[in-house]
């Protein structure tokens, strides 16, 4: 099994070594616990010294459910997978929401993978379309600002039943915002 590329990350931002941490595992016993106990425990670990909180009590829990084989890059603490692709763009946050709605609603190959009508919903810090895919699984495309003004598009897709799906699902998505993109100049 090669390197996990979390470690690294985890390792600046707690200021412990993969072995440190892989010493406290063992000593609450993570092996035995669930991802909510393994993700508490952590969290009390690392309160008052990271941030965001949540975001590296996730990352640490998911590094070591990986190093121990109980999941897969990608794969979510129920058994499906997720996958996630960005690109930045130069248009402000509210106009990329509006091009992306306008480009969903006649794109046939959008059109083919969802299953219900999308919602939109946002705050100043993100705007996020949802809507359920036809396989079951979830699609965000969420628009996030950028201090320049601009705008990144982050499409999501979760709830996938195979590791295969998910790859297809990155590759989908991959080429859908670049089209997306294109169409928008």
């Amino acid at each position: 099994m090669g390197t996990n590329p979390r470690i690294k990350p985890v390792e600046r931002a707690t200021d412990r070594t993969w072995d440190e941490w892989l010493t406290f595992m063992d000593g609450i016993d993570a092996r035995n616990l669930d991802h909510q106990a393994i993700a508490l425990k952590v969290y009390e670990e690392l309160q008052g010294k990271v941030d965001p909180l949540g975001w590296w009590t996730q990352a640490v829990t998911v590094a070591y459910e990986q190093h121990i084989g109980r999941r897969i890059p990608g794969q979510r603490p129920d058994g499906t997978f997720q996958t996630s692709v960005s690109k930045a763009t130069k248009l402000g946050m509210q106009d990329l929401m509006d091009r992306w709605v306008t480009f969903a609603a006649t794109d046939p190959d959008v059109q083919k993978v969802i299953a219900t009508d999308p919602r939109v919903s946002g705050t100043d810090r993100r705007i996020t379309w949802r809507v359920k895919a036809a396989d079951d699984s979830f699609i965000t495309i969420t628009s996030e600002p950028k201090p320049t003004g601009t705008a990144t598009i982050v499409a999501g897709q979760q709830g996938l039943q195979t590791p295969e799906l998910n790859l297809e699902a990155k590759q989908f998505w991959a080429a859908t915002l670049t089209r997306f993109l294109a169409s928008v100049g």
